[in-house]
């Protein structure tokens, strides 16, 4: 593990609860301080594609639900436990595409980034950050994204499906905020009342960018 952390020391993660920004802050920050970006939204395609059955029980069951199975029939208690990402499950596929590339300062970011798999990487601390979204900055931020309903959308209850998925992030959130907690990483609640910029700029000093020794 200590040759991972050697390894993973140019790696600034930034994890979190869903709908909390974190697309749009690791872009502000890539931009003003020359970072490479890696999604990890992006690549669950890809993760899911290379993932063998066995090692990932939760994502093989999710696969074979149809939308009402998945969204409309659960409990959000049921569907934050069983939810293969929220599970860990493909996270050293992460590992492996960041190890991948260049060892050149990259921002990772995504609601995969668990803190309890994430903290044993970690060469400074200081370079790990979770956002956790309030309530009504989720829904404010996928109204204005116009994602509200994409997924609720597609199964015969949408608004309880909508209710299911706004409470399993809720409690999602609340997960990250008391494992960030436990073992002494940094939390940021994320609410309407702070700008992107405002925001970036505060993770940005969190992550000691622009410090002397730093990426500038």
């Amino acid at each position: 593990m200590t040759d991972l952390r050697t390894r993973l020391a140019h790696v600034y993660w930034l994890g979190g609860g869903t709908g909390a920004g974190k697309s749009t802050i690791s872009t502000h920050l890539a931009n003003r301080f020359g970072l490479r970006r890696y999604d990890t939204d992006r690549s669950m395609s890809d993760h899911t594609a290379r993932s063998s059955p066995g090692e990932t029980p939760y994502l093989q069951d999710f696969l074979a639900m149809d939308m009402d199975e998945r969204w409309a029939k659960r409990s959000p208690e049921v569907m934050l436990d069983t939810f293969h990402w929220f599970r860990g499950e493909a996270f050293g596929l992460i590992v492996e595409d960041l190890l991948s590339l260049p060892a050149e300062p990259i921002v990772v970011e995504g609601f995969r980034l668990l803190p309890e798999l994430v903290e044993p990487l970690l060469a400074d601390r200081r370079q790990a950050v979770w956002l956790l979204p309030t309530p009504g900055f989720r829904r404010a931020a996928l109204e204005w994204r116009g994602s509200l309903w994409a997924i609720a959308g597609r199964t015969s209850a949408p608004e309880r499906a909508l209710g299911n998925l706004l409470e399993r992030d809720r409690m999602f959130t609340q997960r990250i905020a008391g494992e960030t907690a436990r073992l002494g990483l940094t939390g940021l609640v994320v609410d309407i009342d702070r700008s992107e910029e405002e925001l970036a700029d505060q993770v940005a000093k969190l992550f000691g960018l622009g410090r002397t020794g730093s990426t500038q």
